[in-house]
């Protein structure tokens, strides 16, 4: 052994000493990569030896499933296999932001046996194929079929960030790498030799560290579904049922994204409905989390945001100014920045953050900054709603209703205009008191009637209610309806009872009322409007199916404060004109 060390390095000295520094390196790398899991023991042996379901009934080659050394396929590294026929459904989705096409490179070679198209046996280095325990990889999770709409995309060209949801390519320097023409292969996820982490991963998927050498969401540092701690109490369904981890923070991004196979094609969600993949974790099971609420439930009650009557309507990239009418979770919740941050009207709470909306001016605003944007993406310009009562001005967009240029409107979009409000006194709203210069949310009044709004234990927002128009207290409109604390309860809720009953601000209040069993909004629009300054202030506008002309006239003229005049005919009794006080 010596001469022959010594006549291949040619007795030179130091060829000997380099030699037996290459052997050190040899033994030291073989270490190393003994302590990773060998391709060996893994399922991409699929020799007899194979510790797979999948593998040889005779052969003892192990690597000759994928190498050859002579006669080896066109494109590198050996191959042993023939090049997939395809074509292949290709992923596509609305908000990709590059161009996802047929396989390429080292994807196509992952895919000559993931595909179920060729047969495992098949090997170019063999007149015949290797008889298998299973031919096709064709069942099981590993299978992909050649509709690869439900998968990550590959061999796409990652180049630079397209957005600042990407990280710049020039960092992918750790587990993740792309390949030498900045494309992104199977195997930048996946080491075919390596199953260290399971499913031949490059990097852990504890808190979705795989993903997130990639994907940078804003505001997923800060959100809930990064941070929450909460865990499965163990009352079916799993909330993760793909996946080992057992808290919200753990699966991060698996909470509601499966790589491969996923339940609906686009943005690779676990679910085929949109709202299925909320569920899972909303429905009361989670234990350790800060609002720990059955929000499923609440979309059963008679009154609820009908996030089930659409299917793959919502979208990410829709205009909400020409979008058909729908509701679905995340159109007013972004999963990747939610959190528990509360805040004042009318800015948006931390449940609400980056989520694009309508802005005063009717323009769209993303994110949206304040919580009345979110409700103006459906219920403003797109596609407003059924008039629900008849009203002399008929107006449903509701930003309209709002505008701070009308002579009256609740006080929305900035503090209403009305200086005198003796009914406030005394009132509290989200435990301030009220004054003419509160600002207040849409969801002080349409809320859960269970919420934390109307005392109760439930979760809070505009999920469900027991009340129409998804009210957090009832607020009876029929005619004739007797006058109490609880059928005008959202009324009552900030403006004091005993004051409107008192006559404070209008001398006819308790007659109408109580006396005539006319609800408040015969004569009061709640939302606002936009008409005159001298005929629609203190919400004016009327309802029509109860109030009618007098003389072919209908209106209410403002006479300065707490006084005015009317001319109209209501439960038969004609005001022609009638002035107060």
């Amino acid at each position: 052994m010596k001469r022959l060390t010594e006549r291949k390095s040619g007795g030179n000295p130091f060829n000997r000493r380099f030699l037996c520094v290459a052997a050190l390196v040899l033994l030291a790398f073989a270490s190393s990569a003994a302590a990773l899991m060998s391709v060996v023991d893994s399922k991409h042996n699929l020799s007899i030896s194979g510790p797979g379901t999948m593998k040889a009934t005779a052969e003892s080659e192990i690597c000759i499933f994928c190498h050859t050394p002579h006669g080896a396929e066109p494109g590198g590294v050996l191959w042993n296999r023939a090049d997939p026929a395809g074509p292949y459904q290709t992923y596509d989705s609305t908000t990709i932001q590059t161009f996802v096409g047929q396989p390429t490179k080292a994807s196509r070679k992952c895919l000559s046996c993931h595909d179920g198209t060729i047969a495992l046996g098949q090997v170019s280095s063999r007149p015949a194929q290797i008889p298998m325990s299973q031919q096709f990889l064709n069942t099981g999770p590993a299978f992909l079929d050649t509709d690869l709409r439900d998968d990550h995309p590959i061999s796409l060209n990652y180049g630079s960030a397209p957005t600042p949801e990407y990280k710049n390519p020039a960092t992918l320097t750790g587990p993740v790498k792309l390949d030498k023409d900045d494309d992104l292969q199977c195997t930048a996820c996946h080491d075919p030799h390596d199953d260290t982490l399971g499913d031949f991963l490059t990097d852990t998927t504890f808190q979705s560290a795989l993903c997130l050498n990639c994907h940078q969401p804003t505001g997923w540092t800060t959100g809930t579904h990064r941070n929450s701690a909460a865990g499965w109490n163990g009352s079916p369904p799993d909330p993760w049922p793909h996946t080992d981890y057992t808290s919200v923070a753990e699966n991060a991004c698996e909470n509601c994204h499966r790589p491969h196979s996923a339940g609906r094609d686009p943005h690779i969600l676990n679910e085929f409905l949109e709202e299925d993949n909320c569920y899972p974790c909303h429905n009361g099971n989670l234990v350790g989390a800060i609002n720990n609420f059955d929000i499923q439930s609440e979309f059963v009650k008679p009154s609820n945001h009908p996030i089930g009557s659409t299917v793959g309507t919502h979208e990410p990239t829709e205009d909400y100014l020409t979008m058909a009418r729908h509701v679905e979770c995340a159109d007013c919740h972004n999963p990747h920045q939610a959190n528990d941050t509360p805040a004042n009207a009318p800015l948006v709470s931390g449940a609400l953050l980056g989520v694009k909306g309508v802005d005063a001016a009717g323009g769209v605003v993303d994110p949206s900054i304040n919580e009345y944007e979110i409700c103006f993406n459906c219920h403003a310009d797109s596609a407003p709603g059924p008039i629900p009562i008849p009203r002399q001005i008929p107006e449903v967009n509701k930003r309209q209703q709002f505008a701070l240029s009308n002579p009256s409107y609740h006080p929305v979009e900035g503090p209403g205009k009305n200086a005198n409000v003796p009914s406030l006194a005394g009132m509290t709203l989200n435990g301030v008191p009220l004054t003419t210069g509160t600002v207040i949310y849409c969801t002080d009044c349409h809320n859960n009637n269970n919420g934390p709004g109307a005392g109760g234990g439930g979760p809070n927002g505009p999920h469900g209610s027991t009340y129409d128009y998804l009210l957090e207290r009832r607020n009876e409109t029929a005619d004739f309806t007797p006058e109490s604390s609880t059928n005008y309860a959202l009324c009552y809720k900030c403006h004091n009872r005993n004051s409107i009953l008192n006559d404070d601000s209008f001398d006819e209040h308790d007659k109408h009322i109580r006396g005539e069993d006319a609800p408040c909004s015969v004569c009061h629009d709640p939302h606002g409007v936009d008409g005159t300054a001298s005929n629609n202030t203190h919400l004016i506008n009327f309802d029509t199916s109860v109030v009618f002309p007098s003389g072919g006239q209908l209106w209410f003229r403002d006479d300065g404060v707490f006084g005015g005049t009317c001319r109209l005919v209501c439960h038969g009794e004609d005001h022609n004109p009638f002035n107060y006080p």
